[in-house]
């Protein structure tokens, strides 16, 4: 292997090294617990700095999207002033079916200006260009048709040319002409220079102002004729909807203001227009007696009056004089076309689209009335600190608040957001960004919904797991349970019961001893509450029974060491009710204490009830200091049964939605053909037991019936 080879193997090696300690790191870096616990926040903070970073950009899109709330201010307020000081002369359909195709000739032009201008109109405009000598001006003639005949050409340069008259017609009235500012040189670009004198204080305003190298406008002649030269361009955004415009531009290092605002200059007879500038950029722009404040590059925000619409005159009816005699005085009067064949349209923020002499009139109307739309850096400002502020809080409460509630919360707050900015554009024609505000504040919350969705799900895995390691316990502590209760299928002829738990470890519990031939020890006790801690506390008093029991004291004696064994214990709040009892087969005869528990039914052949109630209160609540504070009851049951049961029972769901009640039970016995503890549980338990889902509480019975008291012998497999 060549060096070469060598070498290049080694670098290979050493960068899949270098990638892998480098994963190594990050991998540390991710799982290291102060960054595992605070992710939610770290990926929002880092989220937002990227919004934040994007609105000072202010891309193209993000323009777009702060434009939706501009646009709707402007269609949900519709402005509807009424304009008597601005008149359109419009190039229409009709007009241009009386005097052929566009471009006229300066003759019609003429004409349509003589008949304005014999009213004393403030000044009038022309958005149109004249960018060539008319084509019917006796020059044009003979250059179009190759006119050699001596005596011909000599008749026709004796004529007065069109552009001669147009340009006289021009000089005696108060004219403004259209120049648009251009990146490159066409056809109409030479070094034109602006009729207004414009004078800056504070600095040098051409640093500030929207700049072109080249501009566009009419012939010379024409140019120098009239008493102003206006721009008629607009700031091009992406949707092409007009919403701004300079006031001052600047083109090929001259200074020229925009169409509406010449025209005033020329209507109010002023020659000058004065510029005020600070350390950020323009000020104000002011004719006397008109100051106007714009943005530091002298720009404003178009508010759009629908009462314009109302304000043209066909060109038609103008050339032919068919207008009130007072119409056009003391009026700005445009000249423009709105006939959809020249393609002279624009959209506007209100959803229409409309001639492009129609937004220089209202672009004359809020200079005149001074209400034009404001937009400055300090609204920008204000509106990304608020941005940030409400971010935070949206996040906050997206991590503290259930989402039920915050999605609430925050979906009003985007709605207090856009009534302000209704508001403020509304009793301040400010223009206040709510879009993009309204985006930042929506992203920010989901992503801490995002996180917060990610973290309990993270939670709930670790609790469902939880859960599956206590079922499993649970389960275990069940069986455990269950292997505590006795067998006493031997004794079923004459004593039975049965336990249902509610859940996996019960808090009932029966036990049956025998002591001797024919002595048995039973009871049938309900621990207070449920769940684990309650069958620990049952185990630990049926273990204390059935210890007490195989020792054979009186049944007194046992009840009395259970209580005091449970009250040492300690098991905080809990207690046992109870019915402790010892039969004798032989007999007949069974002693009982009822320790606080349901009342014992007791029923003779002919099913008579009577319940005997309990007179002692639950074992393990107060310490019994003698034997003698236990009192027993004792009864024959040759002819009787003698039925006990938990609260479960009784408070135990029909499938009616009703509770069973000592009622039921006594409705169930009565009801049995044959009479055998067996019997008498089963049916108790399938009655409560019909398929609901989860039962209300633990269900045990205990029946002792001793009309037989055979033992039944097992089998063996």
């Amino acid at each position: 292997m060549s060096d070469e080879k060598k070498l290049d193997k080694n670098k290979k090696s050493n960068f899949i090294e270098f990638v892998e300690k480098l994963k190594e790191v990050l991998k540390k870096l991710i799982t290291h617990p102060l960054i595992e616990q605070n992710i939610n926040y770290i990926s929002f903070s880092i989220i937002l700095l990227f919004l934040i970073l994007v609105r000072i950009q202010n891309p193209e899109f993000v323009k777009s999207i702060s434009n939706i709330s501009f646009d709707s201010y402007q269609k949900i307020f519709q402005y509807n002033d009424k304009q008597d000081e601005i008149v359109i002369v419009d190039i229409d359909e009709p007009s241009l079916a009386k005097f052929g195709q566009f471009p006229w000739s300066r003759n019609i032009f003429s004409k349509i200006l003589d008949n304005i201008n014999q009213q004393n109109p403030k000044s009038i405009g022309f958005d149109i260009f004249f960018s060539e000598k008319d084509k019917q001006s006796p020059e044009e003639i003979i250059k179009t048709y190759s006119i050699e005949d001596i005596d011909i050409k000599n008749a026709l340069q004796s004529i007065k040319g069109h552009d001669e008259k147009f340009q006289k017609t021009l000089k005696e009235t108060k004219s403004v002409l259209a120049v648009f500012g251009s990146l490159i040189a066409t056809k109409g670009t030479f070094d034109r220079k602006g009729k207004a004198r414009i004078f800056a204080k504070g600095g040098n305003v051409k640093n500030y102002l929207y700049n072109y190298q080249y501009s566009l406008g009419s012939i010379p002649i024409l140019e120098k004729n009239s008493k102003g030269l206006g721009s008629i361009n607009y700031i091009t955004q992406s949707d092409a909807v007009v919403r701004s415009l300079p006031l001052l531009m600047v083109f090929n290092e001259k200074l020229f203001p925009t169409f509406g605002l010449e025209m005033i200059r020329v209507g109010e007879k002023k020659r000058s227009i004065i510029t005020n500038l600070n350390d950020n950029g323009i000020k104000n722009i002011s004719i006397k007696p008109y100051k106007f404040k714009t943005d530091k590059n002298s720009l404003i925000w178009v508010k759009y009056n629908r009462s314009i619409n109302d304000n043209f005159i066909s060109a038609e009816k103008v050339f032919n004089n068919e207008f009130d005699n007072k119409f056009f005085r003391d009026k700005y009067v445009l000249i423009g076309a709105s006939a959809k064949g020249l393609f002279d349209t624009v959209k506007i923020p209100t959803g229409e689209t409309v001639p492009g002499v129609q937004v220089h009139a209202n672009v004359i109307d809020n200079l005149l009335k001074n209400n034009f739309l404001k937009r400055n850096d300090e609204i920008f400002i204000f509106e990304l600190i608020v941005s940030i502020l409400i971010s935070i809080v949206a996040f906050v409460i997206s991590q503290r608040i259930k989402p039920k509630y915050s999605l609430s919360i925050i979906f009003i707050g985007l709605i207090i957001i856009f009534v302000f900015g209704l508001v403020i554009y509304k009793f301040r024609s400010e223009l206040i960004d709510v879009s993009y505000p309204m985006i930042m504040i929506s992203i920010t919350f989901l992503t801490g919904l995002y996180f917060r969705f990610l973290q309990e799900n993270k939670i709930a895995l670790q609790n469902l797991q939880k859960e599956a390691k206590l079922l499993k316990e649970r389960e275990l502590a069940g069986g455990v349970q269950k292997s505590l209760f006795p067998d006493i299928s031997a004794f079923e002829n004459f004593i039975y019961a049965r336990n249902i738990p509610a859940r996996d470890v019960s808090g009932d519990y029966f036990d049956v001893i025998s002591v001797g031939k024919d002595e048995y020890y039973f009871t049938l006790a309900d621990v207070s509450g449920k769940g684990v801690k309650a069958g620990m506390y049952m185990a630990k008093a049926s273990s204390t029974f059935r210890t007490l029991s195989n020792l054979a004291f009186p049944l007194e004696k046992v009840v009395y060491l259970v209580n005091n064994e449970i009250v040492e214990a300690k098991f905080k709040g809990m207690f046992v009710t109870a019915v402790f009892g010892k039969f004798n087969t032989k007999t007949g005869e069974v002693a009982f204490v009822n320790a606080g528990h349901e009342s014992i039914m007791v029923m003779d052949r002919k099913k008579n009830f009577e319940f005997i109630k309990s007179e002692l209160p639950p074992i393990g609540i107060i310490k019994y200091f003698s034997e003698s504070m236990v009192k027993s009851k004792t009864i024959n049951l040759n002819e009787k049964t003698f039925v006990v049961y938990t609260d479960g029972v009784t408070e135990g769901y029909l499938k009616n939605g009703q509770e069973l009640g000592a009622e039921g039970v006594e409705r169930i016995v009565s009801s049995l053909d044959i009479i055998t503890p067996k019997n008498i549980v089963d049916s108790i338990a399938s009655e409560l037991s019909w398929g609901i889902e989860k039962l209300r509480d633990d269900i045990t019975c205990l029946a002792l019936d001793l009309k037989n008291t055979d033992i039944i012998k097992k089998k063996n497999n």
